[in-house]
């Protein structure tokens, strides 16, 4: 059988090859009556439509942006605020045609994503700012939007009030007149177990709700038992409540570094024979989906995700554009608000 070409259709159709190849790559500058009738007869031909590859070489495009996740893929899809992060990117994206490839920052054999996956442009989530992966996205010279990074010179980014909102949730335990406070955290590197402040080397968004958390306990004089995971799972709020919740003196109230730790907080307290809030306050950060589901619902700080997913993407949209038009990029550095949600979970310690 012959091969089936452009000009093969547009010989059955009786119109120009540039007017079949605009049904595929150009609909707007056809009525939708041609292209309908060019559509039909290339699929009665069995043809699907120019090759990708060649139409992104022709095009110097690839129609596809990459986002570089934290160091788990498949923990970021057990994230409900990964997720929802994600789906906010794709309904901005879906109207340019570009698509989402996902990245890891590990290797497969010789493959490095970063440095080898075409791709227009690229996102970086909440990554260890010297990973390898993050250093070869830069070196491309290709868009690149950071979300909860570090900003940097002439990179655009999006980033959360972490540090204020981390501030009012402990300054609500303070003022409910809790003085035995402790933390819940996550981090891959550095020390795991009972840390002290100096030893919590977590990323951006880790080390801004640190700093919250103390810009509020420490004029109280209050030095925070800390639980540090390596893990942001249920699991791990789990055996970090149980450090702090079986020491000595235990903590009348916990902040958690996410909702996910928080839910694993709640089921130790539940464990331990513990009453929330009645005997242990505890606070979350995201609020997530499940929050306000869980029991009791969960007092945390809420992050307006879908506005970060759509501004991520936004303005790696309009990078996009400007180097494609050779003209000046955004750079600007974009902190949505953070705002505390008081729910059942806490309430004053017993006298």
């Amino acid at each position: 059988m012959a091969r089936v070409t452009l000009q093969t259709i547009a010989d059955r159709v009786g119109v120009s090859r540039m007017t079949v190849s605009n049904a595929f790559s150009r609909p707007d500058q056809l009525s939708p009556t041609l292209r309908d009738r060019i559509l039909a007869v290339a699929d009665e031909l069995g043809y699907v439509g120019p090759d990708p590859a060649a139409r992104a070489l022709a095009r110097g495009t690839t129609g596809a942006v990459g986002i570089l996740l934290t160091e788990s893929l498949s923990g970021a899809f057990a994230d409900e605020v990964a997720t929802t992060f994600l789906g906010a990117i794709a309904d901005e994206l879906a109207p340019t045609g570009l698509g989402l490839t996902l990245l890891s920052t590990t290797t497969a054999g010789s493959v490095v994503p970063a440095r080898d996956v075409a791709m227009d442009g690229a996102l970086v989530y909440s990554c260890d700012p010297e990973s390898t992966a993050v250093d070869w996205l830069l070196r491309r010279k290709i868009p690149v939007v950071f979300i909860d990074q570090i900003p940097a010179t002439g990179v655009p980014a999006v980033n959360v009030a972490d540090r204020a909102g981390a501030r009012a949730a402990a300054q609500h335990l303070v003022d409910l007149g809790h003085r035995r406070i402790g933390i819940v955290t996550s981090g891959v590197r550095g020390r795991h177990g009972l840390v002290s402040p100096e030893d919590v080397v977590d990323g951006y968004v880790g080390a801004q709700r640190l700093s919250g958390w103390l810009d509020a306990l420490t004029p109280a004089g209050i030095t925070p038992p800390i639980a540090r995971q390596p893990h942001g799972d249920p699991d791990a709020g789990y055996e970090g409540a149980r450090l702090l919740l079986t020491a000595a003196e235990p903590p009348t109230a916990i902040l958690c570094f996410s909702d996910a730790l928080a839910r694993g907080v709640l089921a130790a307290a539940l464990d331990l024979g513990l009453a929330v809030p009645d005997d242990l306050s505890v606070v979350g950060f995201d609020d997530s989906p499940a929050a306000a589901r869980m029991r009791p619902p969960l007092t945390t700080v809420r992050q307006d995700i879908h506005a970060k997913g759509h501004a991520a993407a936004a303005s790696l949209t309009q990078a996009i554009e400007a180097a494609r038009t050779d003209t000046p990029g955004p750079s600007d550095h974009l902190c949505l608000p953070a705002e505390l949600i008081v729910r059942a979970s806490t309430a004053p310690p017993h006298p």
